[in-house]
């Protein structure tokens, strides 16, 4: 079975808050965006599962990849068979696209209509949310206003519908999350997200939306 992980966008980006636990809330609304990565999932012949990663090159070991990891998860939780799964890498990392969020994800999407699992969105979503922060967002993969950690999704009607998206990032360049978090002063908004969204035009977003990393 062959699915296409794609990425997404934020629109908008408050980090209100640290937590106790050390992990920040935010606010934000996430939009797929049709970049994609390829991920084909097949019953392995023998009793090893194993993880083939080709294109853009990702730098981890195989068991710490999150389509693994997500495998693993599904494995322990559903006594999943051993598969070969292979992960063709278009969406770079450490752009703040979630594309390894979106391949796990969409990895547990895959090997539950492969095996007939039967889970619906709300149980694979709860299951991702141990991978990543990013992670329930594609089990849905529709427009949702993501609040505390991120994992809180609240659908929202945005029709981009004639917009083009034009996404840029320097070769050899990535920004490590931890990093990047550890920059920002946490602050409430001084405007209602949804409310901006919902009540004004795309040419005004630019005049009103913050990203509080951009700082």
């Amino acid at each position: 079975m062959i699915v296409f992980p794609n990425c997404k966008i934020n629109l908008g980006l408050n980090i209100v808050a640290r937590r106790p636990d050390g992990y920040h809330d935010i606010e934000t609304v996430m939009v797929p965006v049709g970049w994609r990565d390829s991920l084909e999932i097949v019953p392995a012949e023998g009793t090893e599962s194993t993880l083939t990663v080709l294109g853009r090159k990702v730098d981890c070991p195989q068991e710490k990849n999150l389509v693994m990891r997500a495998f693993r998860v599904m494995e322990r939780e559903y006594s999943l068979p051993p598969v070969h799964m292979y992960l063709i890498k278009n969406i770079p990392d450490g752009a703040g696209r979630g594309g390894g969020s979106a391949d796990a994800s969409f990895a547990v999407r895959c090997l539950n209509d492969l095996f007939s699992v039967g889970l619906g969105e709300e149980r694979m979503a709860d299951i991702v949310a141990g991978i990543g922060a990013d992670c329930p967002f594609f089990i849905y993969n529709r427009p949702m206003i993501a609040t505390g950690t991120g994992t809180i999704l609240k659908p929202i009607d945005i029709n981009l519908g004639g917009k083009g998206i034009l996404v840029v990032k320097a070769p050899g360049t990535a920004v490590s999350t931890a990093e990047a978090y550890s920059s920002v002063v946490p602050r409430k908004p001084d405007y209602d997200l949804e409310e901006v969204l919902r009540t004004r035009t795309v040419n005004e977003w630019q005049h009103t939306l913050k990203n509080d990393f951009e700082a």
